[in-house]
């Protein structure tokens, strides 16, 4: 289901000109819409409805060209439908072919695809580390602090962080989300100067 979507940020200025003229009614309406598509997912059961919620945005975003041009009426309500297939291929993904195997054999296939996975990682994580590094020390620590914490806890952080920069939470969301577009943007780049494994 994870597809690898780099999303511009003309890209996201066009979703929020999508969403309404006015910059800040835009930014309203599109935490509205995250909001709510995390509680679509959260009631169905999802437990990673924020990511789920996230991957809705972007493809969406990944489509705005073709979908400003033509769509007539609420634009929440094509998110919404987008998040019906997203849900569909996670709840698709969730019975897969785990779901009727012994609980020993599943022990030991998940085991290895674990080590297989950290190994995969580890350049990533690598490439992240210089990409945070190249990041001024302020928007560093902004995208550090932005992803911490674990549900009610991160609510509330991120709440303590807006006050802490004298700024709405929806402006700290927008601004954690450029700078992730930024490191996005620099750990593909990083990665694809890997050499082959």
């Amino acid at each position: 289901m994870k597809k690898e979507w780099v999303i511009s940020q003309e890209a996201f200025d066009t979703m929020l000109d999508w969403l309404d003229a006015d910059r800040e009614r835009a930014g309203f309406k599109y935490e509205a819409i995250r909001l709510r598509l995390i509680k679509i997912f959260t009631c169905r059961g999802c437990q990673a409805a924020e990511e789920l919620a996230d991957e809705t945005i972007n493809r969406v975003i990944g489509r705005i060209v073709e979908i400003a041009k033509g769509y007539r009426g609420d634009p929440a309500l094509y998110f919404y439908g987008v998040a019906q297939k997203v849900y569909l291929e996670y709840s698709r993904k969730a019975r897969g072919p785990l779901a009727h195997v012994p609980m020993d054999y599943a022990a030991v296939s998940l085991s290895a695809q674990a080590v297989v996975m950290v190994e995969d990682v580890e350049p990533e994580y690598r490439c992240l580390e210089h990409c945070l590094e190249q990041l001024l020390p302020e928007n560093r620590d902004l995208v550090v602090r932005y992803y911490q914490q674990e549900r009610q806890a991160k609510i509330d952080h991120r709440k303590m962080l807006a006050g802490e920069l004298g700024i709405a939470v929806n402006a700290l969301r927008l601004r954690a989300h450029r700078i992730r577009l930024t490191l996005q943007r620099c750990v593909l780049e990083c990665l694809e100067q890997q050499p082959a494994s």
